[in-house]
């Protein structure tokens, strides 16, 4: 066994990624499936050679070897909690083994050879290749099995990721591919010169390696080429990634075994370009003056982030945090596991992701608090099914995903009663917005159907309001300075200005948008970041794009917050643009500003709108403006309950006889025994402009005893107002007398 530096260390460098290459020399292995750490017995290492398999300790001694079966074993997986493997061999059968290496079932049995084989992320289906279709199959027997023609040559290698559920194929048609769970092809790859012997995704589903003859390539998730390396090795028979997705090791046709590491990766953050020159080294850019400073690691750098004026890079050890003032003087601390899987930071903290947990830290590196939930797996979490803000927390439950737990940024616990968010379908996405009051957090989720949605996290023991923004929108990011959210809307750049606006008139949310055509974008871009007014995506062909987004919302959002609605009308009459107008008609209407909201409504000709506000205006009292208020925005239960618990009955009443709904109307007359002959007087006339009778027996049993005059109905109604308007002014006295 010999170790030496491959002839070039590959400096072969595509977008962010490279390979660095090393080999060393091992004879008289067939095959092997990789280690397993989690494995509840010491057995951490399976190997092949012809019709047996082996189970190693991680010393590398054979503890026992088992006849599995006839003809050679070309395949053998661990399942992900190392509980069970799975074997596959030349006699065309899968079988599915203890940990002891006793048999438990033969899950197919088929004519021709399976060359390889995987789990399913949940290890309760089985991916296996069959001539050149690929197949799933559930464990379950009665389970409908999913097969389908994947290449035009025999399939050789599959892999399928517990992370982003994506599966990869490679055959000897020269092409790998990219397939979602169902089948659905998401990337082909051009015909190579040889066929693909290899593939194996990095344990957090980001980039996947593929191996041919004299050929290792490192690939983004979506199937584009970060990097080509050309090992004069023959051909690479195996892939196998380190647990922390920093190294790679393949076994090779000349007996030869070669390790490749990460490098070259990229990160930005405005003035800011970050690059990993080497295994623990890093270089900094400040674009704005040219200043370079290196930064230099103790151990590999696993993950780093770089986002809100910090640096955070974990090792394989340490934790480092750095100011983007200061690059000389990290703080730095221990980490309990050394396979960080992902970094999310927010302005104040930041949140740490490995095989134990989640644990959020102050940028001081002190620690924050560590959410628990039943059926935690921190490992299969991603940037996807995380979400993080300076106050709170989310995780889409991987054992139910229409499912969102919510937990407090501070404590860790669930918020409110702890009853988490539910959606109605599958959630795919997940993101907290980045500004604002906690009371005031919203979250932007994206399900299955690919529709987006906005809703509250906290919302006060009421059910969540769960309302749609937009349909086809494939990823998101919110702004970092403002919640400003952007979105790619069937291939379009969309930009919701002020997507609350659906809280509070959802009428206005298509007149708040910003919306970019797709001729400056090829197929499939990806949003990485929205940082100031920039938003950088991915294309489908690995290429970076930057789109600017006009500055005027951000100011707008922040003129809104610190309630300087003077300077928000003087940016609006300066940009001229109908959009703003929009949005600051929703802002004022949300903080009950009702003189700018007129203004901005008649602006963009809501000329309904700005009656409905003069007639708020015009109300008697606080709370009948609150109601209509709360009205105004389509919460009418809100209103209902703000003016009975004010004392306000009659308004109650004409609050449902406004909206037609006679029936609780009648229901809250009868109950606080006033108003009846109201009710039945407003019925009756509603009936007649109709020319309809009366068939609701409630009505009809009430109008045989009540009787209808409509001058004692205004008098009483002249009456109530009265009350309420000497109410409200001796509430005004009392609180000047006060103050």
């Amino acid at each position: 066994m010999y170790h030496l530096p491959f002839s070039q260390q590959g400096h072969c460098v595509w977008n962010e990624v490279d390979l660095e290459i090393t080999k060393i020399s091992m004879k008289d292995i067939t095959g092997s499936s990789g280690w397993h750490s989690s494995s509840p017995v010491s057995f951490s290492f399976i190997l092949w050679n012809y019709s047996k398999f082996h189970l190693a300790s991680k010393i590398g001694r054979i503890e026992k070897s088992v006849e599995a079966h006839k003809g050679a074993v070309l395949a053998g997986r661990w399942n992900y909690d190392g509980t069970a493997l799975i074997t596959a061999g030349e006699d065309g059968q899968i079988k599915i083994w203890s940990i002891n290496g006793m048999l438990r079932s033969t899950l197919a049995n088929q004519g021709s050879p399976v060359y390889s084989v995987a789990w399913g992320p949940d290890s309760d289906r089985i991916l296996y290749t069959s001539g050149k279709q690929l197949v799933i199959k559930p464990l379950q027997p009665s389970a409908k099995v999913t097969q389908w023609k994947a290449h035009d040559g025999v399939v050789l290698k599959v892999d399928w990721n517990s992370v982003n559920d994506l599966i990869l194929s490679g055959g000897e048609d020269c092409k790998y591919k990219v397939w979602d769970s169902f089948g659905r092809l998401l990337y082909s790859s051009s015909s190579h010169d040889y066929p693909v012997t290899s593939l194996s995704w990095v344990p957090d589903g980001e980039v996947f390696a593929v191996g041919s003859f004299n050929t290792l390539r490192l690939c983004d998730k979506t199937g584009w080429s970060y990097a080509l390396e050309m090992p004069n090795t023959g051909s690479v028979f195996s892939l196998a990634w380190s647990a922390d997705g920093t190294q790679l090791a393949g076994a090779c046709g000349n007996g030869h075994v070669i390790f490749a590491h990460v490098v070259e990766q990229h990160w930005e953050w405005k003035n800011f370009v970050i690059t990993l020159t080497k295994r623990r080294t890093m270089q900094v850019r400040n674009v704005m003056n040219d200043a370079v400073d290196v930064l230099e690691f103790r151990d590999r750098v696993i993950k780093a982030s770089l986002a809100y004026s910090h640096l955070v890079v974990a090792t394989s050890l340490q934790c480092y945090v750095y100011n983007s003032r200061n690059w000389n003087t990290p703080l730095i601390f221990d980490l309990k596991e050394g396979t960080v899987s992902l970094i999310l930071q927010a302005e104040k903290y930041f949140l740490l992701v490995d095989g134990a947990g989640l644990y959020t830290f102050s940028y001081e590196g002190r620690l924050i608090s560590s959410p628990k939930f039943p059926g935690m797996r921190a490992d299969i979490l991603n940037a996807q099914s995380v979400s993080l803000s300076t106050d709170t927390i989310a995780v889409r439950d991987k054992n139910d995903e229409k499912v969102i737990l919510l937990f407090d940024g501070l404590t860790g616990k669930a918020l409110g009663d702890g009853k988490p968010l539910t959606h109605k379908l599958e959630v795919v996405e997940i993101a907290l917005d980045q500004c604002g009051p906690s009371t005031e957090r919203k979250i932007a989720l994206i399900d299955k159907n690919r529709d987006l949605y906005l809703t509250s996290v906290r919302h006060l023991g009421r059910e969540p309001k769960i309302c749609k923004i937009g349909s086809m929108v494939h990823s998101m990011a919110w702004n970092d300075a403002a919640n400003i959210l952007c979105g790619i809307q069937d291939k379009q750049l969309t930009v919701w200005y002020y997507p609350s606006v659906v809280f509070t008139d959802k009428e206005l949310l298509p007149k708040t948008l910003y919306i970019k055509d797709d001729s400056e974008f090829s197929r499939a871009p990806h949003i990485l970041n929205y940082v100031g007014t920039k938003v950088t995506l991915r294309q489908g062909d690995g290429s970076l794009v930057y789109s600017s987004v006009p500055p005027y919302p951000a100011l707008l959002h922040e003129y809104s917050a610190s309630v300087r609605w003077e300077d928000a009308l003087r940016l609006c009459r300066f940009a001229k643009d109908q959009s703003l107008w929009a949005c600051l008609a929703g802002m004022a209407m949300a903080n009950r500003e009702l003189t700018t909201a007129e203004m901005a409504y008649a602006a963009i000709g809501e000329l309904p709108r700005v009656q409905y506000i003069n007639f708020i205006k015009e109300q008697p009292s606080k709370e009948s403006c609150l109601a209509h208020i709360l009205m105004f925005s389509g919460q009418v239960q809100e209103a209902e309950a703000t003016l009975l618990q004010a004392g306000l009955i009659y308004q109650a009443i004409q609050v449902n006889i406004d909206l037609f709904n006679w029936e609780r109307a009648l229901e809250l007359a009868v109950k606080h025994k006033t108003h009846v002959d109201t009710v039945l007087a407003y019925k009756e006339k509603f009936l007649q402009k109709f020319g309809r009778k009366e068939t609701n027996k409630r009505f009809l049993q009430y109008a045989e005893g009540v009787e209808v005059d409509w001058e004692k109905i205004q008098a009483k109604i002249e009456m109530e107002l009265s009350k309420e308007r000497e109410k409200a002014a001796h509430a005004s006295v009392r609180s000047s007398l006060a103050s």
